[in-house]
């Protein structure tokens, strides 16, 4: 059985491709400064629950759990198209759930979208850290995480498994 918490994500980061990516998440000074703010409009604002760092974690965990069970059956839709292999389509979820409400940090109302604008610059900053002999390939990944984050409003149709992945574990 599978324990929904924020230690959930330890046990998917054994790629180091993904470590180094929560690695780089958990020390990056934008990321946990708008996780931070998110949680203040959110909470101590809108009375919510939690949307903070936290959060964060507990969703990446539940995504990657969610893909990683959902790829027993279907291919990765990155994989599928050529955008990229398997452990790249696990970043993309990866950075998707983690960054899912750091839009929160403007205001809860259209978030997803905030959190698609707010997310561009730390992308194009951790991406040519990980990526950084091959840019190509860290543009579409780019593109690919921009639509999980995108389509993380229920009225947006997700468009991939990675992106359905994303969605479906924001509301675990």
């Amino acid at each position: 059985m599978v324990i929904v918490s924020s230690r959930l994500i330890h046990s998917h980061l054994g790629s180091p491709l993904l470590a180094e990516t929560f690695n780089l998440l958990q020390e990056d000074l934008e990321v946990q400064s708008y996780l931070r703010m998110a949680n203040i409009m959110a909470v101590k604002r809108l009375g919510y629950n939690d949307h903070g760092p936290v959060h964060a974690k507990i969703i990446a965990g539940s995504a990657l759990e969610i893909f990683k069970l959902l790829t027993t059956r279907v291919e990765p839709s990155s994989v599928v198209h050529g955008v990229c292999g398997y452990d790249d389509a696990q970043l993309v979820v990866l950075l998707g759930a983690y960054l899912h409400d750091v839009g929160n940090a403007v205001h809860r109302i259209d978030h997803e979208q905030s959190s698609t604008f707010l997310s561009m610059s730390i992308l194009d900053r951790i991406l040519n850290r990980v990526y950084h002999d091959d840019h190509e390939l860290a543009y579409r990944i780019k593109c690919e995480v921009l639509h999980a984050l995108f389509s993380s409003n229920d009225a947006v149709p997700c468009l991939s498994v990675e992106a359905g992945a994303v969605t479906i574990a924001d509301g675990t």
